[in-house]
Formats: structure tokens, sequence, C-alpha cells
């Protein structure tokens, strides 16, 4: 056998190449065979796609028409969004709706006098006098009308002594000017009217002596001014208490009484805003939170005067522009001054100076003379004519009142029966 070089041919290479050619062409078919197979297993799986869209397509309409299938997801997605909607609503919401509209924002502005030096070095204003400047100050607040016609109620505080205007905006961006009808610092209850022939929506009233603690407290108000988009803020809590009493203080001696403790959040501008329950009625005047020392903020503890009160005092300024007594003392005070301790003679108290005694009245019944000076009221210190006002006003027809007195440099008490007002005739003069 000779070596084959690598310039040579083997010639059985060529049979072999033949040959390996034929077997290839052989197998030709097969393959093309398993080419087709795999071929037609992706037409079945195309297939099968196919015929689950057409049968989508069957089941919810032509597949040509594209409008008839997005109407159909946009009914789809409505009923959803019904579904969901009526799932949202409850007590609270319909309540908010309700109520909103008559839910308004009070903005106060009062001319203040201010005492302004003419040098603005400490050792000159220290000894010159400096001259009054007015100074036109803005405040806001809440309120909420409870008739037709405009009549808004609010804090007294809110509005103050004597504004220079007042105005009240309505959600839907009414303004309008009102005046005080009347209003009662002690109680701190105002009653305004807008100044309009509209008509307005309104809020009623509902029986705040029925409350139950834990019940639903819905607060609307204008907090930190956010009004001003159009809509009040809505904050949710229970009745956490009732018939919450607070003492009447000398530096704030507003009546506070049967108040409404709530744990719906309340805030500065909350002030005047109504306080409701779960059927969208006023049960209460938002009016002032307890703080506790820890600052400005809410802290769970809010205060509304009830329903019942306001109704009560908004009938007396409606008849007569003031809140009175139910009783009658008999007398009439006035604060310890300076000018009325160097006039009299008098000691240098705090306490009140008896200046007339009716002679049919409870005051001449019970010892109490023109000139004497009024200590306490029951076992309370009495410091001002307002600060005693406001003790007088936890008393009632029927109570019996202990007076302490300073007459002469000596102390002496009494007891007064506090007794209807009686109504005095009024007498025609006679014609000449």
């Amino acid at each position: 056998m000779h070596p084959i070089s690598a310039n040579q041919v083997d010639p059985s290479s060529g049979i072999g190449s033949l040959r390996g050619l034929f077997v290839i062409l052989s197998l030709l078919p097969i393959v093309f065979f398993i080419s087709c197979s795999k071929d037609q297993d992706v037409d079945v799986i195309t297939g099968t796609e196919d015929s689950e869209s057409e049968s989508f397509f069957a089941r919810n309409g032509d597949p040509e028409s594209t409008f008839f299938n997005e109407e159909n997801s946009r009914q789809s997605r409505f009923a959803l969004n019904d579904s969901v909607t009526s799932g949202r609503e409850n007590a609270i919401t319909r309540a908010v709706e309700q109520a909103s509209s008559a839910v308004v924002n009070i903005t106060v502005k009062e001319v203040v006098q201010s005492r302004r030096s003419l040098f603005e070095d400490e050792f000159f204003r220290f000894f010159m006098n400096g001259y009054d400047v007015p100074r036109e100050y803005t405040s806001i607040g809440t309120g909420f009308v409870i008739s037709q016609d405009g009549f808004v109620v609010t804090n007294q505080h809110v509005v103050g002594g004597s504004p220079s205007s007042v105005n009240v905006a309505l959600t839907d961006g009414r303004i309008y000017e009102a005046v005080i009808v009347g209003s009662d610092e002690l109680t701190d209850i105002a009653l305004l009217k807008i100044q309009s022939e509209d008509k307005f929506p309104f809020l009623q009233f509902s029986h705040s002596d029925d409350l139950h603690v834990g019940e639903w407290a819905i607060a609307l108000g204008n907090t930190f001014g956010l009004f001003e988009d159009g809509q009040p803020t809505v904050t949710v809590g229970v009745i956490s208490a009732t018939n919450r009493d607070f003492r009447p203080d000398p530096n704030n001696p507003r009546v506070y009484t049967d108040m409404i403790q709530t744990d719906a959040a309340i805030n500065r501008g909350n002030s005047g805003g109504p306080l409701l329950n779960s059927q969208g009625r006023v049960i209460g005047i938002n009016t002032f939170i307890y703080t506790g020392g820890t600052g400005q903020g809410f802290v769970g503890l809010g205060f509304a005067i009830p329903s019942s009160r306001i109704e009560m005092i908004l009938s007396q300024i409606l008849d007569s522009g003031e809140v009175r007594f139910g009783f009658d003392t008999g007398m009439v005070t006035t604060s310890i001054t300076d000018q009325l301790v160097y006039r009299f003679r008098l000691p240098l108290v705090q306490g009140l100076f008896v200046t007339e005694v009716n002679r049919n009245g409870p005051a001449i019944e019970a010892g109490i003379m023109p000139g004497d000076i009024i200590l306490k009221f029951g076992n309370e210190r009495v410091v001002s004519q307002l600060h005693g006002d406001a003790i007088l006003r936890q008393y009632a027809i029927g109570d019996s009142l202990s007076v302490e007195l300073l007459r002469n440099g000596a102390r002496y008490e009494a007891v007064m029966l506090l007794r209807e007002k009686a109504e005095v005739p009024v007498q025609n003069p006679q014609q000449p």
C-alpha cells in the first residue's frame, strides 16, 4: 500500500462522496415532513388563539366594530364606579353634602386705636406721651345660615364688639355684607343678617338635650382660612361628653355651661361653625378648644355651645335685640373704679358698687343698700360688672343667691331669693 500525499486524491473517495450525497437526498423528504409538521404545530397554536379571540368577540359583538368594544368596556367601568361610589356613601358624606352650602366664611374688619410714640428711643418713649393711631385689623371665622332670608349664627368673639364691616362668603363664591342684629358676649353668640333679598340654603337645629355619648359629630369650618377655595373643612369625631361646665374667669368671663365635648378636630378659624349630627342637623356651635398647655393646636378636646342654648339666646335677641336675665335682682351695680374710690372714699377693692336699690326687689328684702360693695356672688369672687353678670347667668328663677357685702369696713352676708322680673305697666300721660 502506498502512502497518499497531500496532493493526491483517493479514487475511493469519489464513491464515498456519491454515497453521502445519495443518503442526504434520501433524507430530504423526512426533513421536509418534519419541518411541515412543526409548521402545522405553530398553525395549530395560532389557530387556537384566533379561535379564542373569535369566541371573545362572539360574546361581545362584531370584532370589526371597535366602537362596540370600547362602549362595552366603558359601560363595565361605569358600572364598577357606580358600585364603588354607592359603597363609599354613608351618613357622614350625606350630612356633609347637605350642610356644606349653608356654611359661610366670615371676614370682620375692626378699627382699633393704638398708641404710637413720637420718638423711637425707649428713653423718650418712657417720658413722652404718644398719640392715638387708628389701625384696621382683619379677622376670620365661620358661621352658618339658619333661615332662607339670610340670618347667620356665629360666635360673638368672631365679630367682636364694634366691627367696621362684616362680610359673608358662601361656598358658591357669592360675597355679601352683613349687619349684626344682636349679640351676647357672656354666652358668646351673635346673630347676623345678610344684606340681600336672595334666597339662601340653611341648616336646621336638632335637640341637643338627647345627645348620646359616642355618636358621630361632624365639624365644618374655615380652618386656618382655607375656605378661599369655596369649601369648608370637614372633620369627624364623636360626642366625647355632654354638660361640661366652665366657671367664669375674670380674664374671660364668658359663661360656658352644658357644653358639648367632641374629638372632631377644631382649630383656628373654626369658631362659629356648626357641629352636626349624622343627619346633617346642628347640635352646637364650635367655640373653643382645650390645649392642655401644649400650645395652640388641637389635642382632641373641642367644645361646642349646645343648640338648646343657642335657640334660647336667639329668641331673646330677635325679641328685644339683647339678652336679659329671667330674674330680677332689684338693684343696679357698677364696677369699682379709681374715680369711684376717690369720689366716695371707698376702700380699694375689687367688686361691684351698689348705686340703686328697688324698694320692691329681692335686694332690699335681703338687706342690701345703696353704697354697699358686693365682694362675692355665692362662693365666687366678683372682679367686674361683666364678671358679676357672668356669675349670675348660672342662676335661675327660684334660686337662693348668697351675697357677701362690704359696708363701712365690715363684711356682711345676705341671701336673695331670685324671682321673675315683674312687668311694670306703662301709664299713658293725661292729656292737658
